[in-house]
């Protein structure tokens, strides 16, 4: 049976991680556990995280959204403050800002699908509070010309790291630039624990409002928890090999996992109306914890292999498409969360051509300036036409995957699928 190649199931598990989610599984006293002796379990990964950025705070969240929401509150985002942020963006970088009462102000992107300092400028009104700068998939934003233009006109930087755990600009840390800056560990994401999210600040004032914060939340509930412990395993053991063998016995298993509410969506049905649903902000379980821990010990490892396959993408892919991400720049380091290419083509029908052959790379970072595509686009306040480039780029993109399962061979799969869609 040919291995199916996914961009977005649980991608970067591998042996040990679930070995460890088998283990957690059955260790339910664990799950919400904030101790065992003088084992601080939802404080390793913390500490991990402060040594790692040599920072002062780091807060966990049940996910990045969630720690996005906290920051907000931290920094006293008010109704009526406007905050830019760039198109080409997840529901989740929104949401928050709707949820605040402030109006979210959508900024167009470069050519590095990050956002346009230029556009940046035009946008900024005397209601503008704050920027949120993303790192579009681990490839640093220019954050010289942005942190001169917030400066210039007193708004407060704030980091959307999501992608980028483990990038550089100029050998210092992205997440060390702003005021705050918030990681993810969704299942997709660098590195993984289904959910899961970090809040990091030098700024004392900010980061005891951080922790008071997250003091306060409750734990969510042992069953939400128990559906992101069955995540990697049934993912792993039952979905992908059901995709493994055909497409369709893979989209029925997973639909059914979903609507009986086995395993949890990615993103819930009310974000994708601008809403934030129940289950944010919470503390991050223990039993995820651990999780996104064991994996951020192998975090240099992961961005390496995802340097060594985007290298390869490239060797192979730049004579034959826009490939937005290869520019060389001493000043930064990528890790490359995916590995995107824009197309003329007809990117629905080359995906669908691309499942026939078991590779499965509809990641949702597509067809819309605000994904999941089926975001309303209305509730979460995006005008079409405002940000033209990031709505030409939606279009014509597809993502490539770069994470850990991905060998050497299945990259010369991919590689030789789409050579024959080339310009």
């Amino acid at each position: 049976m040919l291995r199916p190649i996914s961009t977005s199931l649980s991608p970067n598990t591998e042996r040990d991680d679930i070995k460890l989610t088998f283990k957690l599984l059955f260790q339910p006293w664990l799950w919400r556990k904030t101790r065992i002796g003088a084992r601080f379990l939802t404080g390793e990964l913390e500490e991990e995280f402060k040594k790692y950025f040599k920072i002062d705070f780091a807060v966990s969240f049940n996910s990045g959204r969630s720690a996005f929401l906290v920051i907000l509150d931290a920094l006293d985002i008010k109704k009526g403050n406007e905050v830019l942020l760039q198109a080409f963006t997840c529901n989740s970088a929104v949401n928050p800002i709707l949820n605040r009462g402030a109006i979210p102000v959508f900024v167009d992107i470069d050519e590095t699908l990050n956002l346009n300092p230029e556009d940046l400028k035009r946008k900024i009104t005397e209601k503008s509070k704050a920027v949120i700068v993303q790192h579009t998939f681990g490839w640093p934003a220019n954050l010289d010309e942005i942190l001169k233009i917030c400066r210039e006109n007193n708004l407060i930087l704030i980091e959307d790291c999501a992608h980028s755990l483990g990038a550089e600009y100029k050998g210092k840390k992205i997440g060390t630039f702003g005021e705050a800056a918030f990681f993810s560990f969704g299942r997709d994401k660098v590195i993984s624990s289904v959910f899961g999210g970090m809040a990091v600040t030098n700024n004392y004032k900010i980061g005891e409002r951080l922790r008071e914060f997250q003091e306060k939340l409750d734990f969510p509930s042992n069953f939400w928890i128990f559906q992101q412990l069955l995540h990697p395993i049934l993912i792993n053991y039952l979905v992908l090999p059901a995709y493994g063998i055909n497409q369709f016995l893979g989209k029925i298993i997973l639909g059914f996992l979903h609507k009986f509410s086995i395993l949890s969506k990615a993103v819930y049905k009310k974000e994708k109306k601008g809403e934030i649903p129940k289950y944010f902000p919470k503390k991050l379980p223990s039993a995820l914890s651990l999780l996104a821990l064991n994996q951020f010990k192998k975090l240099e490892k992961f961005n390496q292999h995802r340097r060594k396959i985007s290298q390869i993408y490239q060797e192979n892919l730049r004579d034959k498409f826009n490939l937005p991400l290869v520019e060389k720049d001493e000043n930064i380091l990528p890790v490359f969360m995916r590995f995107p290419i824009l197309m003329n083509n007809n990117t629905d029908e080359i995906l669908k051509e691309a499942r026939k052959r078991k590779i499965y790379l509809n990641d949702g970072w597509r067809k819309s300036p605000v994904v999941p595509p089926d975001t309303d686009l209305e509730k979460v306040r995006y005008i079409l036409g405002s940000c033209p480039k990031a709505e030409e780029t939606a279009n014509k993109i597809i993502n490539l995957p770069t994470d850990i399962n991905i060998s050497q061979k299945q990259s010369e799969r991919i590689i030789n699928f789409f050579k024959k869609y080339g310009d």
